[in-house]
């Protein structure tokens, strides 16, 4: 009975983790359309008109690939070149979502 119960409970947290974990990227990318797919593109391509316009690097490129989050990071708050500052717009929370959406479309 005991270990039943054992069982059932790791199978619970299993997928309450998964979820939590789903939910966490929904936020990221639905934070992403909303403010950075304009410029960035679906893809993380800088492939729109304002891509272009502002010379966005693609997520895919190896310097943006080989950034730490934390470099990453301090770009979204602080802004770089063309790109604007997120900081007030964005909590870090959301930064952190949108960074986590962004690893994905690395892949």
């Amino acid at each position: 009975m005991l270990k039943h119960a054992t069982h059932t409970a790791a199978v619970v947290l299993v997928v309450l983790f998964a979820s939590l974990t789903s939910l966490a990227q929904n936020s990221g990318a639905d934070t992403y359309k909303a403010k950075c797919q304009m410029c960035h593109g679906a893809a993380g391509l800088g492939d729109t008109p304002a891509g272009k316009a502002m010379a966005a690097i693609p997520f895919n490129s190896t310097d943006v690939v080989k950034a730490s989050d934390a470099n990453l990071t301090a770009i979204i708050k602080s802004g770089k070149n063309k790109m604007p500052s997120f900081t007030g717009k964005l909590t870090d929370a959301q930064i952190k979502d949108v960074l986590t959406y962004i690893r994905t479309l690395q892949k």
